[in-house]
């Protein structure tokens, strides 16, 4: 099983929108974009929903038969570790094992002493084909290496093989996440984690390195673009060296998790998959639910009730909220409106300020990554929620569909 060259990964929190997440994907087409729509749904959002892991699959299966949709496709166990793998296996066919907690843990001087052995050819002057200077690698800095990632590489071979174990070598896609982190992942760090990977015989088509700069839930990138750049075309060319080092699939490539709405980098990511003709995979996150939101404020009554009234919740169980959260978000307090004046909103004020439109005057960042992560608190309605977002279908699934489109296939694969 092999994944497309470009491929979109379609959070869906209460999985209603798959058909107008997959409309998005099909407009792409009429511009002779072909991009492979992956459903991914994680273990904490399984939870806090309270849904199964079956509801994806039939999401994902229900869209593609109702659009008649005739390219591969594929369901993902998002950020799934040892624990919790089981639960995905008969429903998922891509599986984005995450290990960042284990960067940093304890490998025996063994291990790490195998690792550096392994690596002998690679030390002393390390030339990427593209990139201009050679690295300098020591056996110290192999060592490093070893005691920084082989842990969490250990770690993902054990979930690797497992899945193995369970559905076959060929029978599923496997993206490896390091990217919530604090620190940037250098270029020669990245082609030694690959050596790592491959040390412990783990074969990824995708990977999520650590980019510098802030990947909020919900907003745009805070950093600076010009090193962003640099970094994405340094580990552009990595992968291709490592493929060939590492036997690594020759159709690697990177995953940028976005948490949705990163439109600046898209600029320079478009640029450069086009240059060097590679592939990418975006994942967004809950940028779905928040136009359900949208749409719910815009159809007024009801609707508009619910959006003020999760507002409201949200505002006073904010550290609650944002705990989980607290590496990914970045709110100030100071900059949100207090429910009582919220309450007094029309429905074009509460959208305006929730969604991710930066020319529009009313649009508040702080406001839109609360309720990113209140997802929770509209999961605590239950089926009064639910049957709100069912019954004003006419105005969320036009924002839905718009939002993926103009505002991440346009820019990053027409434009």
């Amino acid at each position: 099983m092999k994944i497309n060259k470009y491929s979109f990964g379609l959070g869906d929190r209460f999985g209603l929108q798959g058909k107008a997440q997959l409309t998005a994907i099909l407009k792409a087409q009429s511009f002779n974009i072909d991009i492979i729509p992956v459903w991914n749904k994680s273990f904490r959002e399984h939870q806090t929903i309270k849904s199964d892991h079956q509801s994806v699959r039939a999401e994902a299966d229900e869209a593609v038969k109702l659009l008649h949709w005739q390219h591969p496709y594929f369901v993902d166990a998002d950020h799934i570790n040892l624990t919790n793998v089981d639960g995905f296996i008969n429903y998922s066919d891509f599986f984005t094992i995450d290990v960042a907690d284990y960067i940093g843990g304890k490998s025996a001087d063994s291990n790490i002493s195998d690792f550096v052995k392994f690596n002998l050819p690679y030390i002393g002057q390390l030339t990427i084909p593209g990139i201009e200077i050679p690295f300098a690698i020591s056996e110290e800095f192999v060592w490093y290496i070893g005691e920084k990632f082989l842990a969490a590489a250990s770690e993902a071979s054990k979930i690797y093989h497992h899945i193995i174990s369970k559905k076959g070598k060929q029978n599923f896609i496997t993206e490896i996440s390091i990217d919530e982190v604090e620190d940037p992942h250098t270029p020669q760090e990245l082609f030694f984690i690959l050596s790592a990977l491959h040390f412990y015989e783990v074969y990824p088509q995708t990977i999520a390195p650590k980019f510098t700069g802030r990947f909020n839930k919900g907003v745009d990138y805070v950093g600076d673009l010009v090193t962003f750049e640099w970094e994405f075309e340094q580990d552009l060319l990595v992968l291709e060296a490592a493929i060939k080092a590492f036997n690594m699939p020759e159709n690697l490539k990177l995953s940028v998790h976005s948490g949705s709405d990163k439109f600046s980098i898209y600029k320079p990511i478009s640029k450069l998959i086009r240059k060097h003709k590679k592939g990418i995979h975006i994942k967004t996150a809950g940028t779905t639910w928040l136009e359900e939101l949208a749409g719910l404020a815009l159809s007024n009554g009801n609707g508009l009730k619910m959006a003020k009234t999760i507002y409201k919740k949200a505002f006073d169980r904010f550290d609650e909220l944002t705990g989980p959260y607290s590496s990914v978000i970045d709110i100030d307090k100071e900059c949100l409106p207090y429910p009582d004046l919220v309450n007094t909103w029309n429905a074009e004020k509460f959208a305006g300020s929730l969604r991710h439109v930066p020319s529009n005057p009313e649009f508040n960042n702080d406001f839109r990554q609360l309720l990113h992560v209140a997802y929770k608190i509209a999961a605590e309605y239950g089926n009064d929620f639910l049957e709100l977002v069912k019954k004003n279908e006419k105005f969320i699934a036009p924002l839905v569909t718009e939002n993926i489109f103009d505002n991440h296939i346009k820019p990053l694969f027409i434009d």
